[in-house]
């Protein structure tokens, strides 16, 4: 049995170890087999409920409590491990102040931006110097889908060239949001291919936001992040709601109709 206890080991190191297994088994777990990078503040939460644990199972016992401290009293009390003691008590205020360090360094990474894919659309706007109201406004061409599939083709393709002439470079040839700037935005372009997005709204709230773009979202909810342009400078009305009627034909969806 003796031999046994001194073969064991040591209960301080086997909380060392538990913890630090636990902390690479999560790294482990979300960045290499999951691929998803866990972020710090809820690895740190994790990682608080896994000491504490541990050390409520470590010290179950009195015992262990004892085995669990008594290389660290030993580190402290005895006379023979002064060396050590000087060491250990230099090595963690210059580790701990690295980390603090390393935690407030700059990154170069650009911030996470949150969108708001919807914004509260004002009741009127002005563009190609009139004045709209967005709940009677609809897009004069939308008729022809019914009256006349010929004609409402011809619009379709026009809108397409239209998009891949002026829009696509951003929201990408599949409407998809991954246009080959789109890296370069944040946030990123709007996928359209989402049905939260398009799918969602009247044509007149698309023409709105298309034709007076990032600078055109309502002043009350700002600041917005938006590098949508001001189409109205170089799109004309009619080619904007062609564009409108592609974007629908496209995807596959229906505007939504205030009916």
């Amino acid at each position: 049995m003796n031999m046994a206890q001194k073969k064991r080991i040591p209960r301080l190191l086997q909380f060392a170890l538990v913890v630090f297994g636990v902390y690479f088994g999560f790294i482990l777990i979300f960045d290499v087999l999951l691929g998803q990078l866990i972020p710090r503040s809820l690895l740190t939460m994790y990682m608080v409920f896994v000491v504490s644990g541990a050390l409520m199972a470590f010290t179950f016992t009195e015992e262990g409590a004892h085995e669990l401290v008594a290389p660290i009293k030993a580190l402290v009390e005895d006379p023979s491990k002064r060396k050590l003691r000087n060491a250990v008590f230099v090595m963690i205020p210059l580790l701990a102040g690295y980390y603090t360090y390393a935690s407030i360094l700059p990154g170069f990474e650009a911030p996470v931006e949150l969108r708001t894919i919807h914004p509260a659309p004002p009741s009127k706007f002005k563009a190609y110097g009139k004045s709209y109201s967005l709940a009677t406004l609809e897009n004069p061409y939308r008729k022809y889908q019914k009256e006349d599939p010929a004609k409402f083709r011809e619009l379709v393709k026009a809108g397409g060239d239209v998009y891949i002439k002026n829009c696509q470079y951003c929201h990408g040839d599949k409407l998809d949001g991954k246009g080959p700037y789109a890296a370069g935005l944040n946030p990123t372009p709007i996928n359209f291919q989402d049905v939260g997005t398009i799918a969602q709204l009247q044509e007149s709230f698309l023409f709105w936001r298309i034709a007076t773009g990032g600078p055109g979202l309502p002043a009350e909810a700002a600041p917005w992040i938006s590098s949508m342009p001001v189409w109205e400078h170089f799109l004309t009305e009619e080619e904007i709601w062609e564009v409108i009627l592609f974007m629908y034909d496209y995807t596959g969806r229906q505007p939504r109709s205030w009916k």
